[in-house]
């Protein structure tokens, strides 16, 4: 992806296969706004510090319904203040919305405006129908994991889309590694040699 100003992102081109998951973590544009824990606590970072955000109206425009299957379902993480941009996006995507399929508690805790920030939404939609067949049925919806790097989520939630969905076409959009079994997509992952994994 590019942005230069206020120039339209320009995203690197989707393969040329059908997925019946895709499973994405949206660089989410917070208008340059950075974290902080409080008046002379300093500047403790923000996703511009990281990596390049994207409007909403600019990540409308990845042609995600061009991949994915006429039965699909698409698990997107959403962090607390985008939670209405989320369900927008998924709907533009060309997907229904379903429910929360996941929440992180990250174990530690951020600063907020009105609670501090702990816990972070994995949402799914659905396109159709649910993929058949299915895998695992008793995957818990709640993931206790330790926050890693800025935005980094954890593998676990990966993991259990699997079990439920082993034999399943799979897509990370926006995604910082490649893992087995997934195609990855996204400005780290497409920096990581073909090799390095799915």
């Amino acid at each position: 992806m590019s942005c230069t100003g206020n120039a339209r992102i320009v995203f690197p081109e989707l393969p040329k296969r059908i997925f019946q998951i895709i499973y994405a973590d949206p660089p989410w544009d917070y208008k340059g706004q950075l974290q902080h824990a409080g008046p002379g606590s300093g500047d403790s970072g923000g996703a511009v510090r990281h990596y390049p955000t994207v409007t909403l109206d600019d990540l409308k425009t990845l042609p995600v319904a061009d991949i994915a299957a006429e039965n699909s379902l698409l698990f997107l993480w959403a962090t607390n203040p985008h939670l209405d941009q989320a369900i927008d996006l998924g709907k533009a995507w060309g997907f229904n919305w379903a429910t929360v399929a996941f929440v992180w508690d990250k174990q530690k805790t951020n600063p907020g405006f009105y609670t501090l920030s702990q816990c972070e939404l994995c949402l799914v939609f659905k396109r159709g129908r649910i993929p058949q067949p299915r895998g695992a049925r008793n995957i818990r919806q709640l993931v206790s994991a330790k926050r890693g790097p800025h935005s980094e989520k954890p593998a676990e939630v990966r993991e259990r889309i699997e079990a439920m969905f082993p034999a399943q076409s799979k897509i990370e959009l926006f995604s910082r590694e490649r893992a087995p079994g997934w195609t990855a997509w996204g400005l780290e992952a497409l920096s990581v040699p073909m090799n390095a994994g799915g």
